[in-house]
């Protein structure tokens, strides 16, 4: 039996740290790292430097409109109070659904390659196992979703520091003599970097998920701003090391081609079976899976809560207090888009998807600070800060269609 119960306010900025650092980890660094150096070449560092300077102003701009409105469906919200356009608010809300669910669809993917470490078992029947598992978990209860979040958190977190550890002391001083860190001022090295960071965008994905929550957490106008910021300088710091680590452990070419992209980097550096870094990997990749699949559910909440959406998908189960309806829907959609299409189309696709809507979100608080600078007790960033993040948003934007 379903009833208009609300959502509880049971994340604290702790929990909320690691359901944003639990989505950004897993979803990109465990399963893009050899992508992006397929790409970018040596210099993928830099290209992972690059995105997180991309992302760093709209994270910003995130920071401001999470503790002016902290509401669930954030960004719909955020774009019909500054822009005044419901038909755009609508749009963007479903956009951002979407992108969760292709991004989920990646992670999900990403998986498999760690999985069959393990177990030879085809893409399938282990992708629709795993989307199920997921789906009831999210069904669940949101404590009890974002504290299995935060546990798998920990783990990735670990794993990431195994990885930097292990590979750093084994690195030699000849190898690091002989690699060239800096691009030469030339135009290939830098289209080349640059189309690295358009994919390694993905990577840093997480923070804006953050703020569809905003109604299960405590104190948002303090926590929701702290938690976007410490979640995206701690994701970029342990990108850079482990990136740093991957190319020089790996020879590019074995680092694109393999599925556990980690597992390797582990097995060059140490020499042994990469059995442990793949079981921590395979907590990342369900993590960032299992955070995407919460997001979308509730921005389809937050929408219907506003009337833009039919009104079942707002409705709370009472014995679970998660929005059953809109649940289900979002699993169903994620198992479509992982059973058809490859890994890097679904990252690429959600990384281009989430810009457009970065880029409005930054219009959106430019129009707001024009009507009204300054909100009591919250903390205003200067109008620059979206200016940027609207022309590096779009400029990424108009870059991968142009030169991607």
């Amino acid at each position: 039996m379903q009833n208009d119960t609300s959502l509880k306010k049971n994340i604290n900025l702790p929990l909320l740290i690691f359901y944003g650092l639990g989505n950004t980890l897993g979803a990109g660094i465990y399963v893009l790292v050899g992508k992006v150096a397929g790409i970018a070449g040596l210099f993928a560092p830099v290209a992972f430097a690059a995105s997180s300077l991309i992302v760093i102003f709209t994270a910003l701009t995130y920071a401001e409109l999470s503790a002016r409105y902290p509401l669930s469906a954030g960004e719909a919200v955020y774009i019909h109070r500054g822009l005044g356009l419901k038909w755009l608010a609508v749009f963007v809300g479903l956009l951002i659904c979407t992108a969760g669910i292709v991004s989920a669809a990646t992670i999900c993917r990403g998986f498999i390659g760690y999985f069959q470490v393990f177990i030879d078992i085809a893409d399938r029947p282990a992708l629709v196992l795993l989307i199920i598992t997921l789906g009831s978990i999210a069904a669940w209860g949101i404590k009890e979703a974002v504290t299995t979040a935060a546990v798998f958190t920990i783990i990735e977190i670990i794993g990431l520091l195994l990885i930097i550890v292990t590979g750093m002391d084994n690195i030699s001083l000849d190898r690091l003599r002989e690699v060239k860190f800096l691009p030469a001022p030339d135009a290939t090295a830098w289209i080349s970097i640059l189309n690295g960071a358009f994919l390694a965008v993905y990577a840093f994905l997480g923070f804006e998920d953050m703020v569809n929550v905003a109604e299960e957490v405590k104190n948002p106008e303090r926590n929701m701003p702290l938690g976007i910021i410490l979640t995206l300088l701690i994701s970029s710091a342990l990108y850079l090391m482990v990136s740093f680590v991957a190319v020089i452990a790996v020879p590019v070419d074995s680092l694109q081609q393999s599925r556990a992209p980690l597992a390797l980097v582990y097995q060059y550096s140490t020499g042994k079976d990469p059995v442990l870094i793949s079981i921590i990997s395979m907590f990342a990749v369900i993590n960032g899976a299992l955070i995407q699949i919460i997001m979308s559910t509730r921005i389809l909440y937050g929408m219907s809560s506003q009337k833009w959406l039919p009104e079942l998908f707002s409705k709370v189960n009472r014995h679970t207090h998660t929005p059953l309806v809109a649940t289900m829907l979002v699993v169903s959609l994620l198992l479509a888009a992982a059973l058809l299409l490859p890994l890097v189309t679904l990252a690429k696709t959600t990384s281009f998807l989430l810009l457009i809507v970065f880029g409005l979100v930054n219009l959106a608080l430019i129009f707001l600070k024009r009507r009204r600078p300054f909100v009591p007790n919250i903390r205003s960033y200067p109008v620059l800060i979206p200016v940027f993040g609207l022309i590096f948003s779009f400029g990424m934007v108009i870059f991968e269609v142009f030169a991607g």
